[in-house]
């Protein structure tokens, strides 16, 4: 786990963000504030329409141009970048803070050779020469694992498995030496066995490179892996932040409890079914009063439905925005098939030790 004295890179602030539509305002984003260290992997999780990838489309400036930042600030190096020109994110976009987008096809030039794309940025944010681009991004490629560089570097991104691409994706993205490297579901698109090589070879590149990573995805099985702090987000909004362990072994929010019940385990029942959160998200075009997991609740407290819950204190690391950590609330377990995981889990972390 990062030590969190450690410096801190990025600041997020109250960061709220819509968008204009023919249906009307959507309220994408409503509040998000967190930090990210140096060096640190930091998860954003939570399902489709959480507003986890708009909050990093800020963090690259490449919302749409329906999109608004009603309010918040994005400190970076001491600088707000909320309000800077297109000039400006130029010198920042790609060079130190960078994406790896999770569909490698489409963010690769279908009619350019790979090569030559990770070559351009050596060219173009580095100033070498071509010959020295040539040998620095065959280089790169040898690091994140392709084989035959010197062959692959004259291909086109058709001729490249998914893994492959995904790998060139990241080259691209690292041979701008980044601060920071944002990951929006990378490993989507890719079978189970290359899902893990890709985030093996994430964790290395970051560890060795120092890059400060934001990963963000759906999957909190992939999250046990990469993190070492999460942010849970929920209808625009952080609803739990701590250590990967005090998410994974001490959750204290209701949909925190959903998401890690959902996951599939080997020790289930043979006739036990999946757990599956009730209900659907809110419509962002009518962001509910209260609390916006309220009506897929099964805890929900008449409270819920009239005011939003503040960020409650469980420890220097650890908070969630949910009535049921009121000193008042009545005391409420996690649920028992949860509570059974986890100890099992603990337990076989400790046969391990």
């Amino acid at each position: 786990m990062i030590p969190i004295n450690r410096q801190k890179i990025l600041e997020v602030k109250d960061l709220a963000v819509s968008f204009n539509t023919f249906a009307g305002k959507v309220q994408a984003v409503r509040g998000v504030s967190f930090d990210l260290y140096s060096g640190e992997t930091l998860a954003i999780v939570g399902e489709s329409g959480s507003g986890k990838t708009v909050t990093n489309k800020v963090l690259m400036g490449i919302l749409p141009n329906n999109a608004k930042i009603e309010r918040g600030q994005v400190i970076y190096k001491g600088r707000d970048l909320i309000g800077i020109d297109e000039k400006e994110w130029e010198k920042i976009r790609g060079s130190e803070i960078a994406m790896i987008f999770q569909d490698p096809f489409s963010s690769l030039n279908p009619v350019t050779k790979v090569g030559k794309q990770i070559s351009e940025i050596f060219i173009l944010k580095h100033k070498m020469s071509r010959k020295e681009a040539r040998e620095r991004s065959i280089e790169l490629m040898r690091e994140v694992g392709i084989p035959e560089p010197e062959k692959r570097y004259s291909q086109y991104p058709f001729q490249l498995s998914g893994g492959m691409r995904q790998r060139i994706v990241i080259a691209i993205a690292l041979a701008s030496r980044p601060e920071i490297l944002i990951c929006d579901e990378p490993t989507t698109a890719l079978d189970v066995t290359i899902q893990a090589q890709i985030l093996n070879l994430i964790d290395k590149m970051r560890k060795e490179k120092q890059v400060s990573t934001i990963f963000i995805t759906h999957d909190l099985g992939v999250v046990a892996h990469v993190a070492d702090r999460v942010a849970v987000m929920y209808a625009g909004k952080i609803v739990e932040y701590g250590t990967v362990e005090e998410i994974f072994y001490d959750p204290k929010h209701p949909y925190t409890w959903g998401l890690l019940s959902s996951i599939p385990d080997m020790d289930m029942d043979v006739n036990e079914e999946l757990f599956v959160i009730q209900g659907a998200p809110p419509n962002m075009l009518y962001p509910p009063e209260g609390d916006a997991f309220a009506q897929r609740n099964p805890f929900a407290m008449e409270i819920d439905y009239k005011r939003e819950p503040p960020m409650f204190k469980v420890s220097d690391t650890h908070y969630a925005a949910t009535w049921l950590l009121h000193p008042k609330a009545p005391k409420v377990e996690m649920p028992d098939m949860l509570k059974r995981r986890i100890e099992n889990s603990l337990k076989q972390r400790r046969r391990n030790a």
